[in-house]
C-alpha cells in the first residue's frame, strides 16, 4: 500500500512539473515600455515631451549603439522640443496619420555638450553643425525623423539614418519609386507645417518660425 502511494504522488509531481514547463515555453514574452516619468519633471513652458502615447514611434538613436559614433551619447531616450515646433509636428503626424503612417523619431532636442561629442566624430558642417555656432538641435527646433506603418514598423528611407553619402541626399533619384514616394510626401507635408529640410539629410526638418537660444539642459532619466 505505502508503494503505491509513493508511486502516486511520484505521478503526480511529474504531471505537474510537467505542465509547469509546458506553460514557461509557451508563454509570451514580457514587453518592455519605456519608463514614463508619474509627475512632469521639466519645465513644460520651455519644452514639450513626445511620447509613443501621443501617436510617435520613438526610436532615439543616441540613447544606444545604432548610429554613427558607435556609442550612446544620451543618458536615455526623451524626446523634446520647443512648444510651438511640437505644435507644428503635430499637424503634420495628423496629416500623415490619415493616409496610413506615422512618423518615427531619431533625433529632438540635443543638448550643446552633445553636440561637441558628434563634431569630435565627423567635424564636416555638411553634416554635423560645429557646436562653436550650435545646431538647430541644440535650439530645441530640429527633428529628425522617418516614416513607419501604422504598425510602428520603420519604412525603407533609401539609407539608414545618419547616412554620410549622396544616397541620403534629397537630389539623389536613383532610389526604387516607393522609396522617392515616401521621401517626397515625408518632405512635402513637413514643409507644408513650417519646417525645412537640408539638401545633404533626409531626415533632417527645422522649424523656420520664431527665434530659440542655444541650451545645453539635459533631461532626466528615472
Amino acid at each position: 500500500m505505502n508503494n503505491l502511494y509513493l508511486l502516486f504522488i511520484a505521478l503526480t509531481c511529474f504531471i505537474a512539473c510537467r505542465i509547469e514547463s509546458k506553460s514557461k515555453e509557451t508563454a509570451s514574452p514580457a514587453i518592455q515600455h519605456p519608463v514614463i516619468p508619474e509627475q512632469i519633471d521639466y519645465d513644460t513652458t520651455l519644452w514639450t515631451e513626445l511620447t509613443s502615447s501621443d501617436g510617435y514611434v520613438i526610436d532615439i538613436k543616441y540613447a544606444t549603439t545604432d548610429n554613427f559614433v558607435k556609442e550612446a551619447v544620451y543618458p536615455c531616450g526623451r524626446c523634446f522640443l520647443k512648444p510651438a515646433v511640437a505644435s507644428g509636428l503635430a499637424e503634420v503626424r495628423d496629416k500623415l496619420k490619415d493616409q496610413g503612417y506615422k512618423l518615427i523619431l531619431f533625433d529632438c532636442y540635443r543638448p550643446r555638450p552633445v553636440q561637441y561629442k558628434l563634431w569630435k566624430k565627423v567635424p564636416n558642417p555638411d553634416y554635423v553643425a560645429n557646436p562653436a555656432e550650435g545646431s538647430m538641435h541644440n535650439r530645441g527646433v530640429a527633428i529628425d525623423l522617418g516614416l513607419a506603418d501604422m504598425s510602428g514598423k520603420e519604412l525603407d528611407m533609401g539609407t539608414p539614418y545618419d547616412f554620410f553619402g549622396p544616397e541620403a541626399h534629397h537630389d539623389y533619384t536613383r532610389h526604387p519609386e516607393k522609396v522617392l514616394n515616401l521621401r517626397t510626401l515625408l518632405k512635402s507635408s513637413m514643409e507644408t507645417h513650417g519646417f525645412q529640410s537640408v539638401r545633404t539629410e533626409w531626415w533632417h526638418y527645422s522649424f523656420t518660425s520664431g527665434s530659440y537660444p542655444l541650451a545645453d539642459w539635459q533631461w532626466s532619466c528615472n
